[in-house]
């Protein structure tokens, strides 16, 4: 039986890597692994357009990884754990590209997860906010 994940569309910032999304972001999470290399990172920072068309990712997915949007990533099927070879490739650290995905600076978002993460409280639902 599947669990329903639709049940957790509603929660903001969460984004739930399903079988659907691994398919959906089997090429794009297949380049990112392929950063491991200094030869491959070599290549993509020489011209990183040449490098992403040798993959079968959608548009979408080149345009994001181009405008180094790592939320849109997640959410065209980019897996974090793979995406990090992107973050490492580029020099930042996980820290850093992470607060790209919230409201945030990288000072605000550590200090917010040195203190324990964020707050239960507040804003819980995407619905409370007129978002849906």
């Amino acid at each position: 039986m599947k669990p329903n994940f639709d049940q957790f569309k509603d929660i903001p910032g969460t984004t739930i890597f399903t079988i659907e999304k691994a398919r959906e972001g089997f090429q794009l999470n297949e380049f990112c692994m392929s950063l491991r290399t200094q030869e491959n990172r070599d290549r993509f920072h020489a011209d990183e357009r040449k490098y992403l068309d040798e993959w079968e990712m959608t548009e979408e997915q080149k345009k994001a990884v181009l405008d180094r949007d790592f939320q849109r990533m997640l959410d065209l099927g980019g897996n974090v754990y793979f995406l990090s070879k992107i973050f490492a490739a580029e020099g930042l650290s996980y820290v850093q590209a992470v607060s790209t995905m919230t409201d945030m600076n990288v000072q605000e978002y550590q200090a917010m997860m040195l203190a324990g993460g964020r707050s239960p409280d507040g804003w819980r639902s995407k619905k409370e906010r007129g978002e849906a």
